[in-house]
C-alpha cells in the first residue's frame, strides 16, 4: 500500500491531485499550473482584458483615499506585473510572485520600460522558502489568484497571510463575483471535489469572502467599477474588490499548515 499522508502539507498535496492540470480541458491546479499559464501569457498581443498595462481601479482608489500608503508589498499571482509596476511607481517596495516564467519575464520587461524596481519571484507562493517571502508586508495584493485555488488551498493561503502580513497591514483582493453579472463556478466545495473541476475559477459571494477572511477587519467590499477603454485604470464589473486589514494587535503566525521553514 502506498502511504502518502503524514503531515497536513502531505494531505493538501494529495488533494491537489484531484484538480490536476489538464491544458486541453482548461483545468488548473495550485502548484502544477505553470504550463497552462505559460501558454496563456505567451502571446502578448491577445485581446485579453487584463493584459493591458493598467492597474486595478480599486488599488488606485485606495491610494487616492489614503487607505493604503507606500510600504512593502507582496503581489500574489502577479501575472505580467501591471499592479506591481503601478505600485512601484508610487513609492512601494514590491515583491511580485507568479507560477509562470513567461508572465514573470513580461513583468520584468514592463518594470524595465517603466524605470521602476520590482523584485519578481517565479514559483508557488505556498512553497517558496521564508528567505524568499520573508515579510512582513504592509500590503498583500491579489488580483485574480485566490479564485483559481481549490478549496483546500485556502488553508495554505490563510497561513501565508498569517505569516507575512504585518499587523495593521492590508489585503487587497480581487475575485470572481457570484450571482447576476458575475463569473466563475458557483458549485459548493463538496461538489467541486465530486466534479474534480475548478471550471476556470471559483465565484464568491460577499458573505463567503467575509467568512473566509473573518480573522481580518473589512474596510471595503464592493463590485469593481467598470472602466472605459480610454481609462488609465482597469475595471470590470464581474469581479469583487475587497480591502481587509489585519488587526494592529495581531502577533503573527496564528495559523499554520505544516510549520516547516
Amino acid at each position: 500500500m502506498d502511504w502518502t499522508v503524514r503531515t497536513v502539507e502531505d494531505l493538501l498535496a494529495l488533494l491537489d491531485g484531484f484538480f490536476a492540470s489538464d491544458s486541453e480541458a482548461g483545468r488548473l491546479a495550485t502548484g502544477d499550473g505553470k504550463g497552462f499559464w505559460d501558454r496563456f501569457y505567451a502571446d502578448r498581443s491577445r485581446p485579453v482584458p487584463f493584459f493591458v498595462s493598467k492597474p486595478d481601479e480599486n488599488l488606485a482608489t485606495y491610494l487616492d483615499q489614503g487607505l493604503i500608503a507606500p510600504g512593502r508589498v507582496l503581489d500574489l499571482g502577479c501575472g505580467p506585473g501591471r499592479n506591481a509596476v503601478y505600485l512601484a511607481s508610487h513609492g512601494f517596495e514590491v515583491d511580485a510572485v507568479d507560477l509562470s516564467p513567461v508572465a514573470v519575464a513580461w513583468g520584468e520587461d514592463r518594470a524595465h520600460e517603466a524605470g521602476v524596481d520590482v523584485r519578481f519571484l517565479c514559483g508557488d507562493a505556498f512553497a517558496l522558502p521564508t528567505t524568499e517571502l520573508s515579510g512582513p508586508y504592509d500590503l498583500v495584493v491579489d488580483s485574480g489568484c485566490f479564485h483559481h485555488l481549490p478549496p483546500h488551498r485556502r488553508v495554505s493561503y490563510l497561513a501565508l497571510l498569517d505569516r507575512v502580513l504585518a499587523p495593521g497591514g492590508h489585503l487587497a483582493l480581487t475575485s470572481f463575483a457570484a450571482g447576476e453579472g458575475g463569473m466563475g463556478s458557483e458549485l459548493t466545495d463538496a461538489d467541486l471535489y465530486r466534479e474534480r473541476e475548478l471550471q476556470g475559477g471559483l465565484a464568491y459571494t460577499p458573505e463567503s469572502l467575509r467568512w473566509i477572511f473573518s480573522d481580518l477587519v473589512e474596510v471595503e467590499l464592493r463590485r469593481m467599477r467598470e472602466e472605459p477603454p480610454e481609462s488609465a485604470l482597469f475595471g470590470v464589473t464581474f469581479l469583487w474588490t475587497a480591502l481587509f486589514r489585519r488587526d494592529a494587535a495581531a502577533s503573527g503566525h496564528v495559523r499554520t499548515v505544516d510549520d516547516r521553514e
